[in-house]
């Protein structure tokens, strides 16, 4: 525990602030207008912080400040902080030291294009960075298709004789102009370079009107051959213009970003608009810590163009983010002119940003997806969780149960299985808890357990396979009530585990000190997707039970509306809201009504 009392002598200048644990590690680094402002509200009482920031002040021991001049550097001195000390509780880009660029070597005489790793201050020009390496390889196909470049790793001088006798069988294909035996000059390939950092750039228009050019000038020379060639060109280009969705027809230049949180992760989605159209898009992932989205974006906009090679005009944003007047100054400077971070609130910008969010949502959705698809991963998943958990064997079979509830009604139970790291949803089950009444989710989550091993000893095939490892969502008190129980069953032998979303740390029975896997941990990240599985089966189950108890609780009320006729309405329209915007004729028809009964049933309805 921090002495909050060290606030004193804290200076209200602008900087930065580490917090670090018991072992010295930092944990968190951020930046502030005023350190000692700043700093008070962590000690705040918990109830007014976010779960957060109520984690990571449990395990600070210690924090220190960093002055500096203007929060402008505080920003700055922040980014390089987190990157060289990689705090836990700081959103991260994932994997963010494997994203590739594309160089054009402009300092060369005849320049190239190569994928490389690392952005360096050499006077050529960068693109990127591109989170996924497969769309990166697509540009550098297109580009080789369009554009003939050379790609071999000759170093041929602006001057001078022939370097090599012949050209090799890139020239006789038409993909480059052959600049090893000076079948060109320097300034024609400069423009072939030039066509290729527009398109590069999203300047498509003006790449195709280069070509229309070009294309006219060799047919007015009558050089037909040259003038084909160029045609061809053009349809490629125009190709690639086709499939470019059009967002604007005001030619706008725009990075459009929003993000997609899942617990411990989130996915951001970026459109980049160039002249109007969506010439790329791409998905980071992040590890958050539970941030909220605000803050996760924040981060993102910092990491993502302090790598970036290009800052557009204007940055539309899925949030507000703290601190935008400082992070535009420090755009404006890498920019070189005039940046704006605006959120749109209505029209044609605010349609664009709940666009890429939805795409944001399912491309977190899709890495889930594929992360339980990879065996490898899956595998290497379960064994580390043997390992943490001291399991006597692979958890194969790994059951997740969860309860849904609103201050006690509706209240359900869900049970999800994992066989070798994958849903197996045909053993998916689900319970309507009977036995509780009011907000008790111990004695629900014990109910349903026994429910579920009571079954099984009852010869129930559809509960006849046993788990080899049981997960219960919530923290001790869950527990222990599932421990109650198996020992009840005589089931002790199972394994069995707690997991709470407030710090993603696993109780185990016997254990005074609960189980944090590392947030990069491959076991972490299934049982996370095992505990969201789980809330997300309780959930439908419990928003169809609700829906069920309100149309019941709404109709059984009108007078002379028993089951039968109850049934026979919603059968006819659907749902409460359907039969009251029916006319009373409509109700009268249903089998089983009359007029009389059907002006009863509008009258209370409404």
């Amino acid at each position: 525990m921090i002495d909050s009392t060290r606030l004193r002598s804290v200076p209200t200048r602008p900087g930065c602030y580490l917090f670090k644990n018991v072992d010295g590690q930092v944990i968190y680094v951020g930046k502030a207008a005023s350190l000692r402002a700043r700093l008070r509200s962590y000690f705040a009482p918990p109830d007014t912080q976010t779960a957060k920031t109520r984690v990571m002040m449990s395990h600070a021991a210690d924090f220190e400040t960093i002055v500096t001049d203007s929060e402008l550097e505080a920003l700055i001195l922040e980014n390089n902080l987190i990157k060289e000390q990689r705090p836990k509780y700081n959103v991260q880009l994932r994997d963010d030291k494997q994203y590739p660029y594309i160089c054009v070597t402009v300092t060369e005489p005849f320049p190239r294009v190569l994928k490389v790793r690392q952005v360096r201050r050499d006077g050529n020009k960068y693109f990127g960075p591109y989170a996924d390496g497969g769309a990166l390889n697509e540009t550098m196909s297109v580009l080789k298709k369009l554009f003939p470049y050379r790609t071999c790793d000759l170093t041929i001088p602006a001057e001078g004789g022939p370097v090599l006798e012949r050209p090799c069988l890139e020239f006789f294909i038409k993909r480059c102009t052959a600049p090893c035996v000076r079948l060109t000059t320097t300034e024609e390939y400069g423009k072939i370079i030039e066509q290729v950092l527009l398109f590069l750039d999203g300047k498509h228009e003006q790449v195709r009107g280069q070509l229309t050019a070009a294309m006219e000038h060799a047919a007015d020379d009558l050089d037909f051959e040259r003038a084909a060639r160029i045609r061809d060109q053009i349809a490629a280009v125009e190709r690639v213009m086709e499939r470019q969705k059009i967002t604007s027809t005001r030619g706008a230049d725009q990075d459009v970003m929003a993000v997609a949180l899942d617990g411990a992760e989130a996915a951001v989605q970026i459109f980049h608009i160039r002249e109007g159209k969506v010439v790329a898009r791409d998905t980071f992932l992040l590890d958050t810590q539970e941030s909220e989205p605000a803050e996760a974006l924040a981060s993102f906009v910092q990491q993502f163009y302090e790598r970036a090679t290009h800052v557009p005009r204007e940055i539309l944003l899925q949030h507000d983010i703290e601190g935008t007047p400082i992070i535009e100054e420090w755009l404006r400077g890498l920019r070189g002119g005039a940046v704006s971070m605006t959120v749109p609130k209505i029209g044609e910008k605010r349609h664009l940003v709940e666009m890429v969010a939805e795409n944001a949502r399912e491309a977190l959705e899709e890495h889930k997806l594929r992360w339980m698809n990879d065996q490898q991963k899956t595998t290497g998943a379960l064994k580390e969780l043997q390992d943490a958990l001291d399991l006597p064997e692979l958890p194969a079979r790994i059951e997740c149960y969860d309860i849904s509830n609103i201050q006690g009604t509706s209240a359900v139970g869900s049970m999800v299985v994992f066989e070798r790291g994958k849903p197996k949803n045909a053993e998916y089950r689900r319970f309507k808890i009977k036995t509780v009444e009011g907000s008790n989710d111990f004695a629900m989550m014990a109910e349903m357990l026994g429910r579920r091993f009571k079954r099984a000893d009852a010869q129930d095939e559809s509960f006849a396979a046993l788990p080899d490892l049981i997960i219960v969502d919530g923290g001790k008190g869950q527990l222990h009530a599932a421990q109650e129980v198996l020992a009840e069953v005589g089931r002790s032998d199972i394994p069995l585990v707690s997991l709470a979303k407030r710090l993603e740390e696993m109780f185990v029975p016997g254990r005074r000190e609960s189980v944090l896997l590392p947030r990069t941990s491959q076991a972490l990240y299934l049982v996370q997707r095992i505990r969201d599985e789980a809330h997300r089966f309780a959930i439908t189950y419990h928003r169809t039970v609700r829906q069920k108890a309100t149309v019941r609780s709404q109709i059984d009320s009108v007078p002379g509306i028993g089951d039968t006729r109850r049934k026979a309405l919603i059968k006819t329209f659907g749902s409460v809201r359907g039969i009251k915007a029916a006319e009373i004729d409509e109700i009268a028809a249903v089998p089983g009504m009359n007029r009389k009964l059907a002006e009863t049933v509008k009258e209370h309805l409404h």
